[in-house]
């Protein structure tokens, strides 16, 4: 027996209950991981409400966790017994155990902490695939990272400046402001204080982004379009305000032929190769010093509703984690 967070409905947060659970042994090209520290993202709060359907109920959410292999099942040669491992998987973080496919985990390097790497594989690999791949950023670039304060925006803020990009950040308070400048941001915009595109152009002097990284949605959408330079890039990758919604093309070339993309980290790490390129590239980040990433709160695994309160209230900074 186990304990782990389990959802039989969905709903705010009273709907995560701590419960004891059987695991069976890992089966053919899976292990079985020990948590040390599990991930708190967005997204968790996504399955809970229902905006994104679980595949079946009740289910434990969270996605991203790191520890130690317990066991192996068949045809797994990669990891044994005692491997410090961080691994980036659907659902099933929030438990002190978790059995996951071995291609999602990678071995965890010395130098990073089990709480470091539970906070950044999912917001590491997605700022790692946003910044690389979704638009490699390069010197010179003019990046608008919003939320560059939270998790995944404190990560794109550093990398982004470490890359050679003038980074601009919007946030929500002067102390978060302040959290962004430390990071590296150029520029930052109190989005509550002040219209977000304006504030853009004047900080560019009227020549706007190349590229806008939004994981907010909804509330920062037309603020993101209005933002870029012709044939800019906004890449939406979370809904943490609603989704986006429908739109007329139209406006796209209305607003100087631009485009949009909604990218997916497992669209990105579905080839292990990938994966481990990713992953690799995210640790020298870190050990490096070029990416710090500071864990700011810390939630017993039982506080599960807490730590989503917390979140959802968006009072929270950096990283957040459930230690078991």
């Amino acid at each position: 027996m186990v304990k782990a967070i389990r959802v039989h409905e969905t709903g705010g947060p009273e709907v995560l209950k701590l419960e004891d659970v059987t695991l069976p042994a890992p089966g053919p090209g899976e292990i079985l991981i020990r948590n040390r520290a599990i991930g708190l993202n967005f997204i968790d709060t996504y399955f809970r409400t229902g905006l994104y359907p679980a595949p079946q109920m009740p289910f434990t959410p969270g996605n991203e966790s790191a520890g130690e292999v317990v066991a192996v099942g068949a045809n797994v040669s990669e990891f044994r017994p005692g491997d410090r491992v961080a691994c980036v998987s659907t659902l099933g973080a929030y438990a002190e155990q978790r059995i996951v496919p071995a291609a999602s985990a990678v071995a965890l390097p010395d130098g990073v902490s089990y709480e470091a790497a539970a906070s950044m594989m999912l917001k590491g690999l997605t700022a790692e695939y946003l910044l690389h791949r979704t638009y490699p950023v390069k010197p010179g670039a003019v990046i608008l990272v919003h939320a560059g304060a939270g998790g995944t925006g404190s990560i794109l803020v550093q990398w982004g400046k470490a890359l050679g990009a003038t980074v601009i950040a919007t946030v929500g308070s002067k102390e978060k402001a302040e959290e962004a400048r430390a990071h590296g941001a150029d520029h930052v915009i109190l989005y509550r204080d002040a219209d977000i595109a304006t504030r853009v152009r004047e900080i560019t002097a009227g020549k706007m982004c190349d590229v806008v990284y939004d994981g907010v949605g909804k509330d920062t959408f037309v603020a993101s379009l209005d933002s870029l330079k012709p044939c800019g890039l906004l890449a939406s990758f979370g809904n943490a305000s609603g989704a986006v919604e429908s739109f007329n093309l139209g406006i796209l070339a209305a607003k100087g032929s631009l485009y949009v993309t909604r990218p997916t980290l497992n669209t990105h790490t579905a080839r292990r190769e990938t994966m481990v390129e990713m992953a690799k590239n995210l640790f020298e980040a870190v050990t490096s010093g070029k990416v710090k990433v500071a864990v700011n709160a810390r939630f017993a695994l039982k506080d599960a509703a807490e730590a989503h309160r917390a979140l959802e209230s968006r009072g929270t900074t950096g990283s957040s984690v459930l230690v078991p």
